[in-house]
């Protein structure tokens, strides 16, 4: 009968959309239990109300993506030095390329001309901002003392209803009619 303080936050289908237990407005969030035995539709603005409920932070999961974040760093960090390793040694070629070729003005016009758009090309792809990531929301949450004890009532008189609709099907929890005379 008694399930954990612990839910997990569950979007559905729109169409699947039912009133939320707070303001009774129709809403697509869900919040349930690990086990399954409980859930209720909630508005996403209730999650955020420190009155209602609090998000339990995975520490695992935060280090875990900050490792990815820090090893994404990492490689973006190398992928540039590489780049800039490769531009000097390109510039360094063509240098001594421009000394063995001094004779020819139009040749090595030509190839300013091809090294400027050249470079204007990378200055534009570098200047791209990288996409950021938005913050992930918190999907498992703690209610607060109130709303659980309210949660575990509503719970409790659901089982005792059903426990009284069994019992009045049942033909012997009624007295029997007395067979024997007074």
């Amino acid at each position: 009968m008694s399930f954990p303080n612990v839910y997990t936050h569950r979007k559905v289908a729109e169409s699947s959309a039912k009133s939320c237990d707070i303001c009774f407005k129709p809403s697509t969030s869900v919040l349930i239990t690990p086990d399954n035995k409980d859930f209720f539709y909630v508005c996403p603005g209730h999650l955020k109300d420190p009155g209602f409920c609090t998000p339990k932070i995975d520490q695992a999961a935060v280090e875990a993506r900050k490792k990815r974040e820090l090893e994404a760093e990492i490689a973006r960090v190398k992928k540039e030095y590489e780049e800039k390793q490769k531009k000097k040694k390109e510039k360094e070629k063509e240098k001594q390329k421009e000394k063995d070729k001094k004779d020819d003005k139009s040749k090595d016009k030509d190839k300013d001309k091809d090294s400027k758009t050249d470079d204007d090309e990378k200055k534009d792809d570098g200047a791209s901002p990288a996409p950021e990531e938005e913050e992930e929301e918190p999907r498992v949450f703690e209610l607060k003392s109130t709303f659980y004890e309210a949660r575990r009532n509503k719970k409790r008189q659901a089982e005792i209803a059903k426990r009284n609709r069994e019992r009045l099907q049942d033909p012997s929890f009624f007295p029997s009619v007395p067979k024997n005379l007074p």
